[in-house]
């Protein structure tokens, strides 16, 4: 069980029956009042996000979660299929709501973490983690004008899987990227 003031930012606890993420959190003392831990919640099995408060005298049970390693496959209208990377014959299909935004910086056949829930015995998938750095190949990019890196800034190019990031002028189409998947912000470019 969890006090009111340990329920932080990325903790997985249990609240009207279900998982939920711990978004954001800020433990308000005022004057008058009793301290309180005001806590931005999402669903891990719905994906809908509220908020709610916690109070000095109320406690929280940490979801008893476990990870393992899968392999992303393929998605298919809005179908999302992993399997055991030992057994391909082991397949499972998650929803988009499930994923989340980390669906735009998943790559076929590449490992990902999924996080199970322990529920009385049952288990069950309720999210997916992506490594924090991936590699990603530029598909189409604007040509670099001459002298317009003086100010900064940087150009929108499309990366492989389709998604728009925003890149330094000197990258090229061909060019390989590291990508903070947490972020969705460019990082540095790979030598090939």
């Amino acid at each position: 069980m969890l006090e009111y003031s340990e329920i932080r930012t990325k903790k997985i606890i249990i609240f009207e029956n279900e998982p939920c993420e711990v978004l954001d959190n800020h433990v308000a003392r005022t004057q008058q009042r009793k301290p309180q831990n005001q806590v931005k919640l999402k669903s891990l099995l719905s994906g809908r996000t509220w908020n709610t408060v916690f109070h000095a005298s109320d406690k929280a049970e940490e979801a008893d979660v476990n990870k393992k390693d899968v392999k992303f496959l393929y998605e298919n209208k809005g179908e999302y299929w992993f399997c055991d990377p030992e057994d391909p014959k082991d397949r499972f299909q998650l929803d988009a709501k499930v994923i989340g935004d980390s669906a735009k910086f998943l790559k076929p056949n590449e490992l990902v973490t999924a996080l199970v829930w322990d529920n009385d015995g049952e288990e069950k998938i309720i999210n997916i983690n992506l490594p924090v750095k991936m590699e990603f190949k530029i598909k189409d990019a604007p040509p670099s004008i001459k002298g317009n890196t003086a100010n900064g800034g940087g150009k929108i190019v499309t990366l492989e899987n389709g998604v728009k990031l925003s890149v330094p002028f000197f990258l090229e189409a061909g060019d390989i990227i590291r990508v903070n998947t947490e972020t969705g912000e460019y990082v540095e470019r790979v030598q090939n």
